[in-house]
C-alpha cells in the first residue's frame, strides 16, 4: 500500500487524525464544536486547532495548522499542557509537561480563547512529541513488513469476508476480514498513505491492488487481517517509444492493453531500475513457477547464483518479498530512460485510457518480459506494488 518512507512519515498520518478526534472529545465539553463558538455573554469565543509547531519564541509559538493559516498561540502560567503517546486516545494516560519541553516539529491540539489576527490564547494543549511520532512510524513500518502481504485481488467472497490475493503468478493468499478489520481506500488522485480514507469491504473490486496486515496461518496461505488498504491502479508493461523529460512524461507501447499510453511522473512517482543479474533471477523464477510441477510456493526452484532467497529475499512461508526487494533497487531519473527500454509500471488511471500517472516504474525488465510474452505473469509478479503504504515505502 507509493505508498518512500518519507511519503508515509507525513505530518498527519491516519492514526494521528483518529487520535485528534478522540482527544478533542476528551478535552472539550460535549457541546463544544470544532469551529470557534460564542460562550456566555461577555466571554471571548473559544476555538480548537490542530497542527505542527513551526517556531517558538518564549511563551508564544506559531502553529502550522492542518486546515488553515498559521496560528499564533500564546501560553500562560495557567495553560494546561499534556503529553500523549501516539496511538493513545485516553487523557488518563497523558502526562503533564512544561512549555520548555515543546519543540519545533511537535504535533499538538490547542484549545483556548480565539483572538484577532489568527491568534489563540491557549487554555489546554495536548502534545504528541515528534520523536514519539517517529518511533511509532518506525514500529508500524516494521510491523507491516513482518506481518503484511499484498498483491492483486483475484476473488472476493462477501459471505465469508474473504479476499483472495495473487501475490505472484502462482502464489495466492486468502485475506480473512471481520467486523474488527480496519479498511482504508487510496484516494483516486493520490498514492499517499496519509491521503487514504476510511473504506469498506464492499469498495474492494477484483483487480484492485491490496495490502493487508495481520497474523498469518502456519502454512502462510491465510492472513487474519487487522488492517486492509486497497486501491484501483493500472498495470503497464512494454517498451518506451519516446521520452519527454521536459514534460516529465514517457510514451509506452503497453503489451497488456495492446496500445500506447502516455505515462506522466510527479514528485511522488518512484523510478527504479533492476540490475541485469537481478532481472535474470526474476525471469528464472517466473519461468520456473509456470512449469508443470512448479506451481507450489516459489522457492522450490532455485535460480543460479544463490537462489531466489539470495536475490530477492524470501518469506518463511511463501514467495519472494517483492516489497522489500523493490526497496533495495537503485532509483533513476527520467533523463536516464531511453527509447526501446523495457519497463513495468504501476500507475493511477488518467481521464482517458491513453494516459496515466506513474506510482512506480521499474526498468531493466527485458528478461522478465521475455519470460512472459503477454505481460500478464510479469504484471502479477510486480503486483507487490510500492505505494505509500507503510511496508512498501522506502526511498509507506
Amino acid at each position: 500500500m507509493s505508498a518512500s518512507y518519507k511519503t508515509y512519515a507525513v505530518k498527519c498520518p491516519r492514526w494521528f487524525a483518529v487520535w485528534i478526534l478522540a482527544v478533542a472529545v476528551l478535552v472539550a465539553p460535549a457541546q463544544a464544536q470544532s469551529q470557534p463558538q460564542q460562550n456566555q455573554p461577555g466571554n471571548a469565543a473559544t476555538a480548537r486547532n490542530v497542527g505542527t509547531v513551526k517556531s517558538i519564541n518564549g511563551q508564544t509559538l506559531v502553529l502550522k495548522s492542518d486546515t488553515g493559516p498559521e496560528v499564533n498561540v500564546s501560553l500562560s502560567d495557567t495553560t494546561r499542557i499534556l503529553r500523549l503517546a501516539p496511538g493513545q486516545t485516553d487523557l488518563k494516560s497523558a502526562s503533564p509537561m512544561t512549555a520548555s519541553e515543546i519543540q519545533v516539529g511537535d504535533r499538538m491540539l490547542v484549545r483556548g480563547r480565539a483572538e484577532d489576527n489568527n491568534a489563540l490564547a491557549a487554555t489546554t494543549i495536548v502534545v504528541m512529541k515528534q520523536a514519539d511520532v517517529a518511533q511509532k512510524q518506525q514500529h508500524d513500518r516494521e510491523d507491516w513488513q513482518k506481518r503484511g502481504a499484498g498483491g492483486i485481488v483475484s476473488a472476493i467472497d462477501p459471505a465469508s469476508g474473504t479476499l483472495t490475493v495473487s501475490v505472484t503468478p502462482t502464489v495466492k493468499i486468502d485475506v480473512k476480514t471481520s467486523k474488527d478489520t480496519g479498511f482504508l481506500r487510496y484516494a483516486s488522485n493520490s498514492i499517499k498513505f496519509s491521503d487514504a480514507q476510511k473504506g469498506t469491504f464492499d469498495q474492494i473490486k477484483t483487480g484492485d491492488q491490496l495490502r493487508a496486515r495481520g497474523n498469518r496461518s502456519t502454512d502462510g496461505k491465510e492472513i487474519t487481517a487487522e488492517e486492509v488498504i486497497s486501491g484501483s491502479f493500472r498495470n503497464i508493461a512494454g517498451t518506451i517509444t519516446s521520452v519527454d523529460a521536459a514534460d516529465n512524461a514517457i510514451t509506452v507501447k503497453d503489451i497488456l492493453a495492446k496500445k500506447s499510453v502516455v505515462v506522466k511522473f510527479n514528485a511522488d512517482s518512484q523510478l527504479r531500475k533492476l540490475a541485469p543479474q537481478m532481472a535474470q533471477r526474476l525471469a528464472f523464477f517466473l519461468k520456473a513457477s509456470a512449469q508443470p510441477g512448479q506451481g507450489g510456493p516459489p522457492g522450490a526452484a532455485q535460480p543460479p547464483g544463490g537462489g531466489a532467497a539470495a536475490g530477492a529475499g524470501m518469506r518463511p512461508a511463501g514467495g519472494p518479498d517483492f516489497q522489500q526487494m523493490l526497496s533495495r533497487i537503485p532509483s533513476v531519473k527520467i533523463e536516464e530512460l531511453q527509447k526501446e527500454d523495457a519497463v513495468m509500471i504501476v500507475a493511477m488511471p488518467g481521464a482517458s485510457g491513453n494516459e496515466a500517472t506513474a506510482v512506480t516504474l521499474l526498468g531493466g525488465v527485458e528478461p522478465i518480459l521475455t519470460a512472459s510474452p503477454d505481460g500478464m505473469s510479469a504484471a502479477a509478479l510486480f503486483s507487490g506494488w510500492n505505494l505509500g503504504a507503510p511496508a512498501g515505502d522506502t526511498g509507506p
